[in-house]
Formats: structure tokens, sequence, C-alpha cells
């Protein structure tokens, strides 16, 4: 089958390759038959060796598609089912799991350590455990979710991770109050997202900042009442909050840089999200003093910071009534062969989601 391999951490190139081959089906393992997957920031993080990933590699992570084979004890899906691919399973067993804090689960990075891809040349791995960049990938049963008839591939992918993640920083981890200033530092799908849950949750000022003017006017469609370049983020400060700073702030870069602009621009007694996945070696720097005398809170945001397999059921639902727009986000199409057209896509910014179809 073919499949799109970063072979070195630091190349900027895929090889889509056609002598690759699924491994590890088994007791409790499904074989899914990709047919469209998403491009994620996430996967360029990991062939960039910002994320850890041991290589050669078969990115992405965003992914839906079809049941082809289940394996034995496998009792949700069957043959032919449609499914989206979650990154993030939950164990449903662990402490995390048990607290109700299943986004926190270790189960799914176990599996990024295990080969679920081989060729001639020897074993590949699946980024975050999966690797949609396939035709085909074998995965923990639990990974593969069932959505309903309606739900078309390429909007179920972006359900997989992007929407999800930027969807549930606004509603689950911030729980936005009504009537709020919100600033969002990143405005490429994950961004957008928190964005729209923004607008869901009744925020009145919503201020996009994102260097790329195609993202800023993107964001304005979206919900954001305002969309600046990071220079102009000053000027929105004191336009819409009197140089107060904002009730919250979404980082959606991952970058120490930026979230240190994003906890300068979060007023007093505010908080600031954290979205962006970034490096181990990257640090925030915080004095005590402000911590202390500024009380202002610093969320992280694993996922969309709730339940996974309900955060789905609420974006399809949501999705349905007409409250969010998904098919908005797929700004650009390409097959599996066009993926590094893909890739140029996302490091220019002229992408909100790059859908590839496979």
């Amino acid at each position: 089958m073919r499949a799109a391999v970063l072979q070195e951490i630091g190349q900027d190139k895929l090889e889509v390759l056609d002598d690759v081959e699924a491994v590890g089906f088994g007791p409790g393992r499904v074989r899914v038959r990709i047919r469209a997957t998403g491009l994620c920031h996430s996967d360029l993080s990991a062939m960039g060796g910002v994320l850890p990933q041991p290589a050669p590699f078969v990115p992405g992570h965003e992914g839906a598609g079809e049941i082809l084979e289940v394996g034995e004890g496998v009792t949700r899906v069957k043959p032919g089912d449609r499914v989206v691919v979650c990154w993030l399973p939950a164990c449903g067993a662990c402490p995390a799991c048990r607290r109700g804090q299943t986004e926190l689960c270790l189960a799914g990075f176990m599996n990024a350590g295990t080969p679920n891809f081989r060729r001639p040349g020897g074993d590949l791995f699946g980024f975050a455990g999966t690797g949609t960049f396939a035709e085909e990938v074998v995965v923990d049963a639990g990974c593969a979710v069932p959505i309903p008839d309606d739900v078309p591939f390429d909007i179920a992918a972006l359900i997989g991770c992007g929407v999800t993640t930027g969807l549930g920083a606004a509603l689950n981890t911030a729980d936005v109050e009504a009537g709020s200033s919100v600033a969002v530092i990143g405005c490429g799908g994950v961004g957008i997202s928190a964005i729209q849950g923004a607008r869901l949750k009744g925020a009145a000022e919503i201020v996009a900042v994102d260097p790329v003017l195609s993202r800023r006017e993107a964001a304005l469609r979206f919900g954001a009442t305002k969309a600046v370049s990071p220079d102009e983020l000053a000027g929105a400060k004191q336009l819409v909050t009197g140089g107060e700073g904002f009730d919250y702030v979404f980082e959606v870069v991952g970058r120490s840089a930026t979230a240190r602009t994003a906890y300068e621009n979060t007023r007093r007694g505010g908080t600031l999200v954290v979205v962006g996945a970034g490096a181990m070696d990257d640090f925030l720097q915080l004095n005590m003093f402000e911590l202390f005398f500024d009380e202002k809170r610093i969320l992280p945001s694993m996922y969309g910071g709730g339940d996974v397999l309900r955060s789905y059921e609420r974006t399809i639902a949501l999705w349905r009534a007409g409250r969010i727009d998904l098919e908005g986000l797929i700004t650009h199409r390409v097959p599996l062969a066009g993926i590094n057209e893909a890739l140029d896509q996302m490091r220019t910014g002229t992408a909100l989601r790059t859908c590839i179809e496979i």
C-alpha cells in the first residue's frame, strides 16, 4: 500500500512509497482504510523534532475512514463501519480515567513506541501511534470511534484533532464567560476552532491575532470581531479593553515567546489558555512576583481538555445544527501524492486545513 514516510527527523519532505505494510493486527485491534486526513501543525512539529517521535515514521493523526477488519474481542465496531481515528484513546482504568480526565490518559502514548508499519527496509512508526498519511492503518479498537453516516470523511477527520482541540479549549478548559473579551493568538485550524468556541459561549469581543492576512480575514468570517497582526495587538488591547488586558487569551502557537505575549495581554485575574504544543527545551519565563500579584490563571489545554468521545458527539451535534462551520476550515485539498504541497501550504500559512484525500 501507499504511505507518506519521513526517513529522518529534520527532513522537510516526505516520500510517498508504495511498499509499506500496516502491521500489528490481532486481538483488540482493527484495520482501518483511511479515506481522508487533515494536516495538523503537530505533524510538522514531529517532523522537525519539536515533538518527540521515533523515526522513520508515517505522519498524520487527524484521519477518518472505514473498518476493513476487526480482531478477536472487538465488539464496538465491525467491517464497513465509518470511524474517526482517535490518537488519544482512553483506557478507562488508569487514575486519570477514573477521575474523569480521560484526555490525560497515557495509554495512547504507549502505542507511539511500537511500529505500526513495515517495508522491505525495516519497521516504521506511526505518529502518535496512528500514522494516517497511509491508505491503511492498524490501531487499537479504542482508536476507531464510530461516526454517523451523515458525517463526511473530511469533516470527521477534522473532528479527530484540530476542531476538538480548539473548540474544547474554549468550551471545556476556559469555559468562556458570556460578554467577555477574548484574544486568540495563532489562527490556523485550531485557533479558528477556538474562535468558534468563544463565539458559541457568547464572548462580546474576539480579537484574532495572526501574521498572515488570509488567516486574519478567515477569522472574521468564523466569528472574530477584530483581526490584527502581532504588531497591532497592543493597539487592539487598548481599544477593546482600555489597556487592562483581555479576560481570556488563547495561545495556539506553541512557543514561549507567544505564550509570554499572551500572558502580558491577559488582564489581572484573567485566564491564559495554552493550546499550542511546544518543545521540551522551550521554557516560559515568569517571575514569582507577577505570578502572585497578577493572579492570572494559566490553563494548559490537552486535546480540548475534556472527555474526547463526548467532545466528538458535541461537535457533530453543533455542526448538524449549523452552529459551527467545519466545511469552511478546509481551504485546500490534495491527493496523497501531493502531500509535500500540503506541507508547504501549512508552512506559509496559506491553508487553514488541507484535506489529504486517500
